[in-house]
């Protein structure tokens, strides 16, 4: 038997985990059922958006000086991860609460900064996001496309050990993704 979709995401989401905790003491459960695949979305995203940000080289405690509205590219980004691994979901009656789940990414990502730079990040990362969603322009149309097939990538690669490839090979697609990103919108 195939494993669902949501099976696939939580079991992305526990070796995510896994290998994010240093101490083994702190393994996190082998049960499947105890990771609900939106929070693994979320997880998943937050990961795949930390990754990337490394991976352009970008910095966000330079920019949150010198570029504020810079991390809320970031947070876009993060929306559009987790939008597209959240999307097959529907499939199986599971939907995502996008409102909530922007905060906690926010939260996740800037965990540093104050409630009210928080919300200035969704705030603006939402726009940017329903602004990438909505453009009917053909390189924003390719992004989207870009971004549904790496994310889909990223999950068979991290949970289907006849992948052709590994999650990690992944990361540097999403830094240029990420990095497209940040230059389309330092040009506005």
């Amino acid at each position: 038997m195939e494993a669902t979709y949501a099976k696939r995401l939580s079991l992305l989401y526990a070796l995510c985990l896994t290998e994010a905790l240093s101490d083994d003491r702190l393994a996190p459960s082998t049960d499947l059922d105890d990771y609900d695949p939106l929070e693994a979305a979320g997880y998943l995203a937050c990961y795949i958006t930390f990754k990337a940000i490394q991976h352009a080289e970008r910095s966000p405690v330079d920019e949150r000086i010198e570029q504020f509205d810079m991390l809320s590219v970031y947070q876009a980004y993060a929306m559009l991860v987790y939008f597209y691994l959240t999307l097959p979901l529907g499939a199986e009656g599971i939907a995502p609460e996008l409102v909530e789940s922007a905060v906690v990414i926010a939260k996740s990502l800037f965990s540093e900064l104050s409630t009210e730079e928080l919300a200035e990040i969704v705030d603006s990362g939402n726009h940017k996001f329903e602004l990438i969603g909505n453009a009917e322009a053909e390189h924003w149309m390719n992004y989207r496309e870009d971004m549904d097939k790496i994310v889909v990538a990223f999950v068979v690669a991290g949970t289907d050990e006849n992948s052709p490839f590994e999650k990690e090979e992944l990361i540097p697609m999403f830094g240029a993704l990420l990095s497209m990103l940040c230059e389309a919108f330092e040009n506005i």
